[in-house]
């Protein structure tokens, strides 16, 4: 049986309950609403987070860093935390002790984050396993390597004929779905799912799973795949 992700237990967590027996959920840390510091866009900062990257990539301590450099440890924290402009002698230095060129501690300052725009009704159609007449998959937009390591797959799913046979599809990552129109029975490893416009669904991409019985024709829903970038997807 697969297992339930929105169950604390499964995840050998104890859950907190409350005075009344309601389930104390834990907070999320993310704020999707915050902005993140302007000074990351100052190359001081910029180069400071990289130097620290490199770094902790290395496995060696600031000291370790200072004695390579002959850099003073006050001077290697400013650097790091982006307080100070180094020179480009000290720059040299460090690039020699960590193993890269000069140019990757401008990476981050430089590299531009990519979006895509994709208007009503011109997605793009592909072909995936389970694709029949009546099957469609529309792909809404796709970024390759970025910085955020994971690569997310939005489709627009549209069925508008009965099949006897539904495709189980298995692969590494989550998906979440979201029903626009129609009814659907949707399969999750051994669970079962009716859903309807509004409902949504979020697991564990590796569980078989996919349409058991399409209840409502036509039916359409979004459906959003995320994996890591150095997974084939």
């Amino acid at each position: 049986m697969a297992k339930d992700s929105s169950n604390p237990k499964a995840a050998g967590a104890k859950p907190k309950v409350s005075a009344d027996g309601k389930t104390i959920r834990a907070p999320l840390t993310q704020n999707p609403h915050a902005i993140r510091d302007t000074r990351e866009k100052v190359l001081e900062v910029a180069i400071g987070r990289e130097v620290r990257a490199f770094r902790k990539k290395l496995g060696i301590t600031v000291a370790d860093l200072a004695v390579a450099t002959d850099i003073s440890l006050g001077m290697l924290s400013k650097i790091e935390n982006g307080i100070t402009s180094p020179s480009l002698t000290t720059l040299q230095a460090l690039s020699r002790a960590l193993g890269v060129p000069v140019t990757a501690f401008f990476r981050r300052f430089e590299e531009e984050r990519s979006a895509v725009f994709v208007k009503a009704g011109e997605g793009l159609d592909v072909e995936r396993r389970g694709t029949r007449a009546g099957h469609q998959y529309n792909l809404l937009g796709h970024i390759g390597s970025n910085t955020s390591g994971v690569v997310v797959e939005p489709y627009l799913i549209t069925l508008t004929e009965d099949s006897d046979v539904f495709p189980t599809f298995q692969h590494e990552g989550m998906e979440f779905l979201y029903m626009l129109e129609g009814e659907v029975v949707y399969r999750h490893g051994s669970n079962l799912y009716p859903m309807k416009p509004g409902d949504s669904l979020f697991f564990d991409a590796d569980a078989p799973h996919g349409p058991e019985q399409l209840t409502k024709l036509p039916m359409r829903y979004l459906s959003i795949i995320c994996y890591p970038q150095n997974s084939a997807g």
